[in-house]
């Protein structure tokens, strides 16, 4: 889980981090005049999708004692439907 949630998180953050650094590089050397606007949304798309990366990491987690295939994806419809039954019931430790 630690490694997809890192991979799936880390890339596109390192990413929307690097617009920053892309961009400033661009307009400072005056080779491309970039909007900053168009920085802004390249860059919140990028910590978006880390986002939706960290969420991927966690519901493709195995709760079981022998770890999970590399990517996780046969995990993720068993732990959205143990998610919903848990909110159904009104959380853990309610009876």
């Amino acid at each position: 889980m630690a490694r997809r949630i890192g991979l799936s998180t880390g890339v596109p953050t390192l990413l929307g981090m690097g617009v920053f650094v892309a961009s400033y590089f661009l307009v400072s050397r005056r080779l491309f005049d970039i909007p900053p606007v168009v920085t802004l949304g390249l860059s919140g798309g990028f910590f978006l999708l880390g986002l939706v990366g960290l969420s991927y990491g966690v519901l493709s987690a195995s709760w079981e004692d022998a770890p999970g295939t590399l990517l996780g994806i046969e995990q993720i419809g068993l732990n959205i439907s143990r998610l919903k039954a848990s909110l159904k019931s009104g959380g853990p430790g309610k009876n």
